[in-house]
């Protein structure tokens, strides 16, 4: 445990951090897991799946502003779900 009083007092700042960090993260990934259902989702149209997209992409790139998730990550993630939701319109036209 930190002695001096700037140390306990970035303590307690790194764990108000981490709490938000955490819960950012999460809501990334379960907006990324709900695109990635609406793309398998057999009834889904594909106005469904672009909503999907741009929500996602959205929340993806508020966590980058934030500085929550790496930018090449994020591209990544989003360029993924692009692809599966490119396709599974492809399927359904």
């Amino acid at each position: 445990m930190a002695n001096i009083k700037t140390a306990k007092k970035m303590i307690l700042v790194h764990e108000k951090r981490r709490q938000r960090n955490v819960s950012v993260k999460t809501s990334v990934k379960n907006i990324f897991k709900k695109a990635l259902a609406a793309v398998n989702d057999a009834e889904a149209t594909a106005e469904v799946r672009e909503n999907s997209l741009r929500a996602a992409a959205s929340k993806i790139d508020k966590a980058v502003a934030k500085g929550i998730v790496h930018k090449n990550k994020a591209a990544r993630r989003k360029s993924r779900l692009a692809r599966k939701i490119n396709a599974a319109n492809a399927v359904k036209a």
